[in-house]
């Protein structure tokens, strides 16, 4: 594992898709300051100068493009794996935000480059709250510190997480590991075997449901409609929560 550390960027996933020809696998792009740090849905991620983890990770490995939603459970198990080591009980609000309680804590971003039906690669992007205390802009964010009174060395956080998110990649070589692996994703569930409310995106639809897991072939979240009895498989947007 090789760190490319920048003081300030517009953002690390930005920059690791301009230099992909260059760089090797595992090689990690880590910023004290993003200027336009991006989110899921085109949103942006907004981060202290200095006080949190912005990072992405270049991978260049054999993975076929149906297999690609391993990679998520990967970095979303390394992060919430990393939070219950320090003591932070975490949940991933599927597919890919950390949460503590009902308070985002992280999010991730993952591009991919295809050829053919694999990856040729792929850049796993991470924003991770670690020593902010105030979120002026962000209602429901919360922080390592905030969650533990602590305050955190950024590389310390930074080198577990790489470690747990590579030993995770280390799965995706055999079937059985890659069970393992999904059964921990799927046991840091937000809101997994509760009775919850949830949005059918296509049909506008509100309902009461139970999130029972996803799907080993493809990464959709499995919920149980309590209303109709059935069970419903969701893609992503495809779902909304209810909080």
């Amino acid at each position: 594992m090789k760190i490319i550390r920048f003081d300030s960027i517009d953002s690390t996933n930005s920059e690791a898709l301009r230099r992909l020809p260059e760089f090797e696998d595992m090689i990690v792009l880590w910023a004290l300051e993003q200027t336009a740090g991006r989110g899921q849905r085109g949103n942006s991620w907004f981060s202290a100068p200095g006080e949190n983890l912005t990072f992405s990770v270049v991978l260049k490995r054999p993975v076929k493009a149906a297999d690609a939603h391993f990679l998520n459970c990967a970095i979303a198990e390394a992060v919430a794996g990393f939070l219950n080591s320090q003591g932070v009980l975490a949940s991933v609000k599927w597919p890919n935000d950390i949460y503590v309680g009902k308070n985002k804590i992280s999010g991730i971003l993952i591009e991919n480059s295809l050829v053919g039906d694999s990856l040729a690669a792929s850049v796993v992007g991470v924003g991770f709250n670690v020593n902010q205390k105030e979120f002026p802009q962000l209602a429901n964010a919360t922080s390592l510190t905030r969650c533990t009174g602590k305050v955190h060395d950024l590389e310390e956080c930074l080198n577990a997480i790489v470690s747990r998110f590579e030993m995770n990649l280390s799965c995706l070589e055999s079937h059985q590991a890659r069970a393992l692996l999904l059964s921990s994703y799927s046991s840091h569930l937000f809101r997994k075997g509760q009775t919850c409310r949830y949005r059918d995106m296509a049909s506008g639809e509100e309902f009461w449901g139970r999130i029972e897991g996803v799907d080993p072939e493809d990464g959709r979240l499995l919920i149980s409609n309590l209303d109709s009895n059935k069970t419903v498989l969701y893609r992503f947007k495809e779902v909304s929560y209810i909080l």
